[in-house]
């Protein structure tokens, strides 16, 4: 994926200019909207000097802008690594960055940043796209020798340092590893300064990014970046089958969105009754077995009778109840029920704004019979008779039909007279089809 809206030809992307953002490793990855970007600040205050720079991926960290520079959403610029420099893209200026150190608690009055050098060069991108090219192949070697050593982890991901000084290996592993060996015969294959850092499967799913069950791409990997934990009891607030495979993403784990509606449910659940109180009647006890959380329907059945469900709402529930706190029994549910017994009528309509699905049939085997007929008349055998007539140029001679009878004629046919036509004979139509062209004089 790569941006073509902002004038990313040549080679060095231009910048956005505030309208998105842009990245050699595709758009759309954890972006932010400046919506202060258009607001100009009160007079005698300096702009906010630090700066959020995104690296490969997800990774983003915050910078100092010692050097006062004009930096815009978009720029790559060099910034201060523990050994040489690293490249990276601005991804927000000004006072939102600001607010995002304070939402991270990252204490920069008192901490010191690191800062940032200078825009990138020409000579600076080319080194940079040079290192990040060799790490698709790095990575194919580094996980056959991972294999190869016997080590229970998986190398997701490589991150070259802008420099190409030193390569971070991204590895999951369920349980610790051993890796010492492994780093030796990495320094010896690849020639550089190796780091392992291991990271958690939503960390990896967000570094590699994907497209959900939804049809979009991941939230961890365009937008999330607090990953709370996610239990089977967000599932069973929301009536939701508890099935592995559904419930599941392309990290492994539970998804991310089972709570993003996790509130709305738990305050809607307020009203509801426990779903294991038995309500008692003269007719027999009643169970729950289903509950609408949002329409704030319970169904209950008698016991014995699991087929024939009563729908009753969460209000009469509690009035069942709080009548058998008080050890007395209603008559039956049914009472409470037949308000609620409404007949729906399905009717279809049509959405869609066209005629019924099936104007086109008919029409269609009209069309059929009148190939059939012409294909009939094409093939079918001519005696001896209609061939003479051919050959002198006229044509068998249609069948009439018989003319309309008229109530004279009626009367006529009664008194044993035959019926007269008043239609006069029709003339024949001269065939100019086998006749010769004629002569011009």
């Amino acid at each position: 994926m790569s941006c073509t809206s902002c004038g990313t030809g040549g080679d060095a992307p231009g910048g956005c200019k505030n309208n998105g953002t842009c990245g050699t490793s595709g758009c759309n990855k954890l972006t932010v909207f400046d919506w202060l970007a258009n607001m100009d600040l009160p007079d005698g205050q300096a702009p906010f000097n630090y700066v959020e720079v995104r690296f490969k991926n997800s990774r983003k960290e915050y910078f100092k802008n010692t050097e006062n520079l004009q930096l815009k959403i978009g720029d790559i610029v060099a910034t201060q690594s523990d050994t040489g420099h690293d490249i990276g893209i601005i991804t927000l200026t000004g006072e939102l960055v600001r607010v995002q150190l304070k939402k991270k608690k990252v204490r920069y009055e008192k901490e010191e940043l690191p800062k940032v050098y200078r825009i990138a060069s020409q000579n600076d991108i080319d080194k940079w796209k040079a290192a990040r090219e060799k790490e698709d192949p790095m990575k194919v070697k580094a996980r056959q020798i991972a294999i190869r050593l016997d080590l229970q982890m998986k190398i997701s991901d490589i991150e070259f340092q802008g420099d190409g000084s030193k390569a971070t290996f991204y590895y999951t592993a369920e349980e610790r590893v051993d890796f010492r060996q492994l780093i030796r015969e990495y320094a010896a294959e690849f020639k550089t300064r190796i780091e392992m850092r291991q990271i958690g499967l939503r960390q990896e799913a967000a570094r590699l990014g994907g497209i959900g069950s939804c049809g979009r791409e991941l939230c961890c990997s365009t937008w999330l970046t607090d990953f709370r934990s996610v239990t089977t009891s967000a599932a069973r607030y929301q009536n939701l089958s508890l099935n592995p495979q559904k419930l599941a993403g392309q990290c492994g784990k539970l998804k991310c969105c089972l709570n993003y509606e996790l509130d709305s449910y738990m305050d809607a659940l307020k009203d509801f009754p426990k779903q294991n109180q038995k309500l008692y009647t003269d007719k027999g006890t009643a169970v729950c077995q289903k509950i609408d959380i949002f329409k704030g329907l319970m169904w209950y059945c008698y016991e014995g009778e699991w087929m024939n469900w009563h729908t009753l709402t969460t209000t009469q529930v509690h009035e069942i109840v709080s009548k058998n706190k008080a050890k007395e029994k209603v008559a039956s549910l049914e009472q409470y029920a037949a308000e609620h017994a409404v007949i729906e009528e399905v009717n279809f309509e049509n959405v869609v704004g066209q005629d019924s699905l099936t104007r086109f049939d008919n029409t269609a085997t009209k069309n059929k019979k009148r190939k059939k007929r012409r294909n009939n008349r094409k093939h079918k055998p001519q005696n001896s008779n209609q061939k003479g007539t051919q050959e002198k140029g006229n044509q068998p001679k249609p069948k009439r039909k018989p003319a309309p009878k008229n109530k004279t004629q009626g009367s006529q046919k009664s008194e044993g007279k035959p019926a007269e036509s008043h239609k006069p004979p029709r003339k024949k139509r001269p065939n100019n089809r086998n006749r010769p062209p004629k002569k011009s004089e």
